[in-house]
């Protein structure tokens, strides 16, 4: 599985960072940062999510007050 965060998206709640240790806050920017990631467009990042973390990873997504995070199995879209 993989999570898929559009930065230019978020609206900085940190909502996220309590529910997910691969996000963290960056008060700086007003937005979330996604840990270990690569930059697949202009402010869209991806990561692999590890399987014990996976259950983490959905909450992230489903709490995120402006759906900027999307967890896909495969090239089906999970959250």
């Amino acid at each position: 599985m993989r999570v898929r965060f559009d930065r230019n998206t978020c609206i900085g709640m940190y909502q996220c960072v309590d529910e997910w240790a691969r996000f963290e806050e960056n008060r700086d920017e007003g937005k979330a940062d996604l840990l270990d990631a690569d930059e697949v467009a202009d402010g869209v990042f991806e990561a692999e999510i590890p399987e014990d973390e996976e259950f983490d990873a959905e909450f992230a997504a489903r709490v995120c007050p402006v759906d900027a995070i999307e967890v896909w199995d495969g090239d089906e879209q999970v959250v």
